[in-house]
C-alpha cells in the first residue's frame, strides 16, 4: 500500500510539470546532490557579487584549496552572470578530480539561474542519481526468476531482451544496456520522463509469462543508483 501511495503521488508530480523542463544527464551521487543544495543556503549571504568576481579565478590556481574552490563553484553558480557560468563551465573540462561532481551541479544551478532570468519565469530542472538524456530520465531495473527458476535459459533470456526492447521503443524509450546472472536480468535503459512506468515494465512481464510463467511479477526500479549484485540479492532476501 505504502508503495502504490508513492508511486501515485510520483505520478501526480509528473503530470503537473511543465512542458519545459531539463534533466541533469550525468550520474551524479544523489546524497552528493542533497550535501550540494543545503550547502550553499547560508554561504550566498555572506558574500558579495564583487568578492565573489574578484576570486573567481582561484579556480584554476593549483595553490587554493579544495574546500575553496567547493565555496567558490557554490558562490558563482548563484550568481546572475553569463560570465560566472563560463568560468564554471571552463572549470567542469579539466576539474580537480574531488570537485568532479559538485562543478556538475554548479554548472547546472547556474544554467538555471540564467535562464529563469533572461526568460522570465522559473525553470524546472529534474536530477536523479542515474541522470538522463534530452526529456528522457534513465533507469536501472531487474526482472527477478520465480522461486525455483535458479537461472535462466537462453530462451529466456532473448525473450526477455525482445520483450523489453519491443515495450520501450513503443514509448520512446532506449535500451542502454541488458545482463543476465543466474536468475536476475539486469537492465539500464532510457524512458520519457511522463511514460507510465507500471504499465510497461507490467506488459515485459505479461508477455514473457506466456511462454512459461517464469518471472515474478514485482520487479527492482530505481533512478537513484546502479546495484551491485550483492546489493540485489540483499533486497530481494530482505524483501522475503
Amino acid at each position: 500500500m505504502e508503495e502504490e501511495n508513492i508511486y501515485k503521488r510520483l505520478q501526480e508530480a509528473i503530470s503537473a510539470l511543465p512542458e519545459n523542463f531539463s534533466i541533469l544527464e550525468e550520474q551524479v551521487n544523489v546524497e552528493l546532490q542533497m550535501e550540494y543544495f543545503n550547502y550553499g543556503r547560508d554561504l550566498k549571504h555572506k558574500f558579495t557579487d564583487e568578492m565573489i568576481n574578484q576570486h573567481q579565478s582561484d579556480l584554476f590556481d593549483p595553490d587554493v584549496s579544495i574546500d575553496e574552490k567547493k565555496n567558490l563553484l557554490v558562490l558563482l553558480a548563484s550568481q546572475d552572470r553569463v560570465e560566472a557560468f563560463r568560468t564554471i563551465e571552463k572549470y567542469t573540462q579539466n576539474p580537480d578530480a574531488e570537485l568532479r561532481d559538485w562543478s556538475i551541479l554548479a554548472l547546472q544551478e547556474s544554467r538555471m539561474v540564467i535562464q529563469s532570468s533572461l526568460m522570465d519565469e522559473q525553470q524546472v530542472y529534474i536530477s536523479t542519481g542515474l541522470g538522463g538524456k534530452g526529456q528522457k530520465l534513465r533507469y536501472f531495473t531487474v526482472f527477478i526468476g520465480k522461486e525455483g527458476i535458479l537461472e535462466y535459459s537462453e530462451v529466456q533470456r532473448k525473450l526477455i531482451q525482445t520483450e523489453l526492447e519491443f515495450a520501450i521503443k513503443n514509448f520512446d524509450g532506449n535500451l542502454e544496456e541488458i545482463s543476465f546472472h543466474e536468475n536476475l536480468a539486469v537492465a539500464v535503459l532510457l524512458l520519457p520522463v511522463k511514460s507510465d512506468i507500471q504499465t510497461i515494465f507490467s506488459s515485459v512481464i505479461i508477455e514473457c509469462n506466456q511462454y512459461g510463467d517464469f518471472i515474478r511479477q514485482d520487479i527492482i526500479i530505481t533512478n537513484v543508483k546502479r546495484m551491485s549484485l550483492e546489493e540485489i540479492k540483499e533486497f530481494i532476501n530482505r524483501e522475503k
